[in-house]
């Protein structure tokens, strides 16, 4: 599951640590996932016990408390747990999945629908990591909730994949939107989407406005290699103004439909319906490791990113309880 850095201008606690967030998620990611698979394997029997047959209601819950702790179970944080938290709650103890979703595991019958089930449930977390820190939060806009192209973002690539999500920069006090840009273990991506109705043809140009071609319709639409581009000027400018030595690529991407444009110009990479799974088998099958390099062009990305939150409630009060002591 790929990680979210940076959503839009939301805080974001990777841009606190980046050296240490990205292997903090794997790291619990990992140690959720063998205790969620160990409850689903060991499940209907308990679950048996649970709805009464054969012990007491007290003996149930006892038994209910012990399964929910295999998936509260996480590791020993490395530096101990934070004395100051005004929260009491350190990341390495989070709880990535809820209490209320253990119950339903045995309703799911095959492998592949428990990890799809994990997967869903990682969602919320990962949005929390990518809007609150231990003092701060940004409210998150419903549209982020159920945003597919978000959700298969993160679904469907390594944990090692860093995605900054429609990010904000902040370059000479000025804001400036960004298209996706996926850091990888070998290469930072930006990503503009091109998608409309099914099989649709997008007609290319150096035109500020190309044609949209459906059944028995054309429409106008705003050049999008104007964004990408844009994103692709921001990142390398970064970059080279840190020295940070990650090759930069320009991907225009369709997966319903088709990109039609004889003379492409040089640099950009189309994707669309005829040639996505090679492209993504290709890019999934990635099973490099964090590197070094691709932290450090994460942590200048996200320096220079706007972020609009408030302090948390929960904080405050922590400090308004010491101002008085």
């Amino acid at each position: 599951m790929a990680q979210l850095i940076k959503l839009q201008d939301y805080v974001s606690r990777y841009a606190q640590d980046i050296y240490l967030y990205p292997s903090r998620f794997v790291r619990l990611k990992k140690k959720q996932w063998e205790g969620v698979k160990e409850k689903w394997e060991n499940g209907p029997v308990q679950l048996e016990e649970i709805n009464g047959y054969g012990h007491s209601e007290e003996q149930s819950n006892t038994i209910l408390q012990k399964i929910k702790s295999i998936v509260r179970n996480s590791e020993t944080p490395q530096s101990g747990p934070k004395q100051d938290s005004p929260i009491g709650l350190d990341d390495d103890q989070e709880t990535m999945i809820d209490d209320d979703e253990i119950e339903m595991l045995n309703n799911i019958q095959t492998i592949e629908g428990l990890k799809q089930h994990f997967l869903d449930q990682l969602l919320p977390f990962q949005l929390k990591w990518a809007s609150s820190t231990l003092t701060e939060k940004s409210f998150i806009a419903k549209e982020f909730t159920n945003d597919p192209t978000l959700k298969f973002l993160l679904q469907r690539f390594p944990d090692t994949f860093l995605i900054l999500y429609k990010p904000i920069f902040l370059l000479k006090k000025a804001p400036v939107e960004a298209e996706l840009i996926l850091v990888t273990p070998g290469a930072a991506i930006c990503i503009s989407f091109l998608e409309a109705e099914e099989n649709a043809v997008f007609v290319g140009s150096k035109e500020r406005f190309w044609i949209k071609k459906t059944k028995n319709k054309e429409t106008k639409i705003l050049n999008p290699l104007i964004a990408l581009n844009r994103t692709d000027k921001i990142v390398k400018t970064l970059f080279e103004m840190y020295g940070v030595e990650l090759p930069v690529q320009k991907l225009l991407l369709s997966r319903n439909g088709f990109i039609d444009y004889p003379l492409a110009p040089y640099g950009v990479q189309f994707i669309e319906k005829r040639n996505f799974d090679e492209w993504f088998s290709a890019l999934r099958g990635m099973k490099s490791p964090l590197k070094h390099m691709q932290l450090k062009a994460a942590q200048v990305l996200l320096q220079y990113c706007q972020t609009t939150s408030i302090r948390r409630l929960e904080w405050e009060s922590s400090q308004r309880q010491g101002d008085q002591n």
